[in-house]
């Protein structure tokens, strides 16, 4: 089972019991207009039902109801993304891992604001320790900002944060210094001040935000195959349209997983500033830009090694999996819920 990424525009549709991706190569000597009447050089990409365990869609890919209930009745997830390649939903079949006492479970610890903060708090843990270790891989050019960060990360272990509001402020704190390590820690050139989201105003921004929605989903799946509810979060309010639990957890992997991915891109000159463009006002990934972070997170998150506690090999995105089962059994009473820490 492995995620599949649509990058070209096209059709996805049913085929007896499999799927077919069908897109054409555009001939240059047309104008865009023609190329779409004649669809010329049309190819026929066959995809095993069997193998997909959720699809990523970044180009414009046009699919009926027919497809859609297929992927309900195997469980698969799609992530969309816009043109800039920004995430803009997904498609979540019906849960098949249905718990009413976990929900129950679930809302009481979120109802319970010291069950709750306390949560809050070891997401933000997690987070913060990663990027400790983080800048503790090059601490001879971050020595500064680590004392910054690890002094921060100090008051998360004390009872004088009583709100959601003061750890987030912590967490802004911790981050906002973080971020100052980027231009010493990356090789390249890089104009990145402060981090900008919406839209993102350069390079930078517009990698980080296209690497975190990955996380993101990535995180979103694996809370998928668990019996978690994810519109019930703690860390962050759990509004409408969204799916807040992801975000919680997604927090501990960030640093971890997807800053070591755009360290190490930036660093070995597998992407450059070419990779990107910007139109008005937005700074995004062209498509061989996408598929070079999009590859490089794949390879991260298919990496195994020997997990402490399980004593066998798992990989990187089975540790996401097991962190919501550990949430899990943390509102069954069973085990105390001890973020995720990186030991290497």
């Amino acid at each position: 089972m492995r995620n599949y990424y649509i990058v070209k525009s096209g059709r996805l549709k049913r085929e007896a019991n499999s799927l077919m991706f069908e897109y054409f190569e555009k001939d240059e000597t047309q104008t865009d207009e023609e190329n779409i009447e004649t669809r010329a050089n049309v190819k026929r990409v066959p995809v095993p039902i069997e193998t997909i365990d959720c699809v990523y869609v970044f180009g414009e890919v046009d699919f009926n109801t027919k497809l859609i209930n297929f992927f309900s009745q195997k469980n698969i997830i799609i992530h969309f993304f816009n043109y800039y390649g920004y995430y803009t939903g997904s498609f979540y079949p019906k849960e098949f891992l249905l718990s009413g006492e976990i929900l129950v479970k679930q809302s009481e610890h979120y109802l319970d604001s010291e069950k709750r903060l306390e949560l809050a708090k070891e997401f933000i843990r997690g987070a913060s320790y990663g990027t400790i270790q983080n800048l503790k891989r090059y601490k001879e050019k971050t020595g500064d900002i680590l004392a910054r960060v690890e002094n921060l990360n100090e008051s998360l272990y004390n009872n004088s944060i009583n709100t959601i509001s003061g750890l987030m402020g912590i967490e802004g704190n911790i981050k906002e210094a973080y971020n100052k390590a980027f231009p010493l820690i990356i090789n390249q050139k890089i104009d990145f001040t402060k981090r900008v989201k919406h839209p993102p105003d350069n390079m930078m921004n517009a990698l980080i935000s296209f690497v975190n929605s990955m996380i993101y989903t990535q995180t979103l799946k694996e809370i998928y195959k668990s019996q978690l509810n994810p519109t019930v979060s703690f860390l962050h309010e759990p509004f409408y349209r969204r799916f807040s639990l992801a975000l919680d957890i997604a927090e501990i992997f960030k640093p971890i997983y997807g800053d070591r991915v755009i360290f190490d891109l930036l660093n070995n000159n597998m992407l450059k500033k070419e990779h990107f463009d910007k139109d008005l006002n937005y700074a995004y990934l062209k498509e061989d830009g996408k598929k070079i972070v999009i590859k490089a997170m794949e390879e991260k998150l298919d990496t195994t090694i020997t997990h402490k506690k399980l004593n066998k090999k798992v990989s990187y995105r089975s540790i996401i999996r097991y962190e919501a089962y550990k949430l899990v059994k943390h509102f069954l009473g069973e085990e105390e819920y001890k973020s995720f820490r990186i030991w290497w």
